[in-house]
Order: structure tokens, then sequence, then C-alpha cells
């Protein structure tokens, strides 16, 4: 299909023009705001959000009976793929957006630029899913990664927060300049930043001889540096822990989840869309480096989580494994691969923001991030305890609960393919990951609470809010409708 023009492709960009729209209004607002301590900037940020959402659903129908649109002259491309994650994308910053008006660690001063980097970074996030030129895939990563700069430091009366933010520039700097590298290599063999047009361009190259493979797998490490850091994947996962501590609890939450989904995002369309076809795999079989990259991500996740007494960077560790095992699905060349990953991000996105709002929760009650705040939480606030219970359990794997669905449906891609051997890591890694879940669980439950700790109290609204994640928690694995579209979204991504 021949790519839209840059003014045609206006009219299906009009949720990521709503979001810069909205962006600047939450910043002359807050200007007006009299009061710092309203919350109108964060009810801004909810209705731009919804608004978003309906312009989203409103660009699907204009697709019609097409797969794809092209747009801005191929930079990027609007199809039920890049939908799906919009859509996540969303959901997790309407979900931080609550949790950060639930959190005593913001200053109420500063609201209006946090929730306006907020709809910034989701907009980068947006075009992270949809590009498909080279230029445009390190633009839209780079707006990601300045806004996260921004707000992993944003606590500036804390020390911690502005050593997390430190790390993460100069992780990311270094990750940005090595992909970067890696992209201009692949513009110079092919001279092309379209990934369909590199694809082919591979394809032929490789059939006269005039590129060699090794120049390729070169490109291809350096460009997964980059993607490999969005989603904390070993050996690119080192600013993660120090990060996820040292932010606010919010944009903590936030980063696990709608950051890891915008950079498997990217990760799929650029590899499947620009290495998938046969021929360029019978000269570079990167799967086999992603299977090693896998394993070792889940392993090493779930070893460093084990001695971990701050549950927020506990949940850090948690989430490297976690892309580890997502990396499984992307090992393999198939549409059930993909299918199961995009479940098992939806899966991911309920419980592991489940888990980050009960620790905004005690945090405000407690003023405390360690498990030992957790100690007799069952007695004290037996329902916060309960949803708790049911989220880490989840993430473990456990049934009946989703992410034993979700990684059901990646251990059954993986073992379908003949990797057995992943599998057994995935399955060994799993097991590990029990015992410091276990731990929260345990010190609920089965320890009491200091003598002076009062019993906890929470509004209706907060456990109103809690079980928008419970209940999908327990429920999502006995409803196919996710798996089913995201099936509806694998069907689009140009294999070729």
């Amino acid at each position: 299909m021949q790519p839209l023009s840059n003014i045609e492709s206006l009219l299906y960009f009009s949720p990521e023009l709503l979001l810069v729209i909205f962006a600047i209004a939450v910043v002359l607002v807050d200007l007006g705001v009299k009061n710092r301590e309203s919350a109108t900037v964060a009810y801004l940020s909810l209705v731009g959000i919804g608004c978003v959402f309906v312009a989203v659903l409103l660009t699907h129908g204009q697709l019609g009976d097409k797969d794809s649109i092209s747009l801005f002259l191929g930079m990027i491309r609007l199809d039920a793929f890049s939908i799906f994650f919009k859509i996540l994308l969303l959901l997790a910053t309407a979900a931080t957006i609550l949790f950060s008006l639930r959190s005593e660690e913001l200053d109420a001063r500063l609201k209006g630029e946090y929730y306006a980097l907020l709809l910034a970074i989701t907009l980068g996030m947006f075009l992270m899913a949809s590009s498909t030129n080279l230029l445009m895939i390190f633009i839209s990563l780079e707006t990601v990664s300045l806004t996260s700069y921004i707000l992993a430091g944003f606590l500036t009366h804390n020390p911690r927060s502005s050593e997390a933010a430190f790390k993460y520039i100069t992780y990311g700097a270094v990750a940005s300049g090595t992909m970067l590298f890696g992209l201009s290599l692949l513009f110079g063999m092919t001279g092309t930043g379209d990934l369909g047009q590199i694809s082919t361009r591979l394809t032929e190259l490789f059939a006269s001889g005039e590129v060699y493979s090794l120049a390729v797998l070169i490109a291809i490490i350096f460009v997964l540096a980059g993607v490999g850091y969005k989603i904390a994947s070993v050996p690119f996962h080192m600013w993660s822990p120090d990060v996820y501590e040292g932010a606010p609890i919010p944009i903590t939450a936030f980063l696990s989840v709608a950051s890891k989904s915008a950079g498997f995002a990217l990760f799929i369309r650029f590899f499947y869309s620009g290495f998938g076809s046969a021929e360029v795999m019978q000269s570079v079989d990167w799967t086999l480096m992603l299977a090693i990259v896998s394993a070792l991500t889940m392993t090493v996740g779930n070893l460093a989580a084990l001695p971990q007494q701050n549950v927020k960077r506990l949940l850090a560790y948690s989430s490297i494994a976690h892309g580890g095992y997502l990396l499984m699905g992307g090992v393999l060349l198939t549409s059930e691969g993909i299918g199961a990953i995009l479940f098992y991000l939806v899966v991911y996105l309920f419980m592991n923001l489940g888990a980050f709002y009960v620790v905004v929760l005690i945090a405000n009650e407690e003023g405390s991030e360690m498990i030992e705040g957790y100690r007799g939480l069952a007695s004290r606030a037996p329902l916060v305890a309960g949803a708790m219970a049911i989220f880490l359990f989840s993430l473990t794997g456990i049934p009946p609960f989703a992410g034993f669905f979700g990684k059901w449906l990646l251990f059954a891609a993986v073992l379908e393919q003949g990797y057995y051997w992943l599998a057994f890591v995935g399955l060994l890694n799993s097991v590990v990951s029990l015992y410091y879940y276990a731990r929260i669980v345990k010190a609920m439950y089965l320890e009491d609470a200091d003598e002076e700790t009062t019993p906890a109290s929470f509004s209706t609204g907060t456990f109103a809010l809690l079980s928008v994640f419970v209940i999908p928690t327990i429920l999502i694995g006995f409803i196919n409708i996710f798996y089913t579209f995201s099936n509806i979204s694998v069907s689009v991504i140009p294999m070729q």
C-alpha cells in the first residue's frame, strides 16, 4: 500500500495529537491553579487519557477492511498490533495517575510537570509501538528515555532518586549510542531505513554474496543493546534495580509495565519485520542468541531477588525475570509465540500494577518499603493482604491465577518448537521465584506486627481500585478474549 502523505496522515494521528494537546493543557492549568494541593491536573490528565482511548478506538474503526495504513511517508504504521499496545499503555498510564493521587511521596508543587511528563512518555511509547523506520525508532526510543530519566529522579529531596536518575542516564546513553551504531550499520548495508525494505534488501544481498553474515549479526547485537535496555534483559539490566528503588513508587510501577510493554512492541516489530524472513534466518540465526539471553535474564533476575529486603527492589528483579519469560516467546518465529507474549503482557499489567499499588498503600501507612513493614498485615488489613497474596501467587505462576495461564501459553509455544531446555530453565526459575514471593506472604500471615503498630484503615475507593486489579488477575485466564485479540494483532505483523 502507498504510504500516506504528511497531511493525509494527520487524520489517523489524532491519539498522539491529543496527548500533546493535553500535556500542554496540564501545564497551563497548573499555572493557573492557586491551590497547589489540588488534584485538578490529575483529573485533567485522566480525562485526556479517556479522550485518547476513544480516539484510538475510532482510528481502529477507520482501518475498515485494511490490514494496516502506513503514515507520514512510511515512518509509522497504524494496524491492530499498534492499537493493542496503545490500549495497554493507556491502561498503565491511567493506573499510574491513580496511584500518584494516593502516593504521599510526590511534591504537590510539581504535580503539573509530573502529569505532563507522564502524557509525554506515553506519546513516545505510542510511537515506539508504531515505528517502521530506523530514524523514527531511534527518535521514539529517545523520547521515552529522556522523559524516563526526569521521572526517575523526580523526588529531588531524596538522594536515592537523584542517584537513580544519574545511573539511568549513564546506562541509557551507552545503550542508545550502541543502538544508533547498529542502526547506522543496517542503513549502510541496505541503503534504506524502512523495516520492510531492509528485510527485502538483506535477502537480495545474501543471495548475491554482497554482505557477510557476521556484519549483520553485529548490527543485530548492537540494536539489541538498545531494545534490551528498555526491557531490562541481561546484560543490559543493571540500571533497573537502582532506578526502581529510587524512583517514586508510581513511576516504578509504570516503568515495570509500560516501558517493558513498549520495548517488546519495538522488539517484535523490529526483529520480525526486519530479520524474520527465512532467507535472513538461514544466514543469521539470531534466535539461539535470544534463547540464551532469555535463560540468563530469568535466572539472574530470580537469583538476585532472593536476598532482597526492600519490596520495590525485589519487584525490580522480579520484573527482570519476567522479561526473561517474555523473551521465550520472542525466540520463536511463530504467531503462537508472539500471541503468548501479548497475552502475558496483559496479565502482567494487572498483577504487577496491583502488587505495586499495595506497595504504595503500605508505604503511606507504615512509611517503609521493607518486607518487615508487611508483618501481620493479614490481621491489620485482611483484604489488602489477600489481594497482595493473589498478585504474588499469580506472578509466580500458580493456578488458578492469570499468571499461570500466561506462563502456560509461553511454555506451550516453546515446547511446540522443540526448545525443551529453555522451557526447563523457565520452569526451574518459576520454582525459585516462589521462595522470595512467599517471604512476603509469610510476613503478612505468619508473623506478628510490632506492638505499637495500629490497625490499618483504607477508604472504600482504595478497595475499589484494588478490585480493578484483583478481579482480572483471577478471571483473565478463564476468559480468552485477551488471547483472541492478541492473535488478531499478530495476524497483521509483517513476517517477511
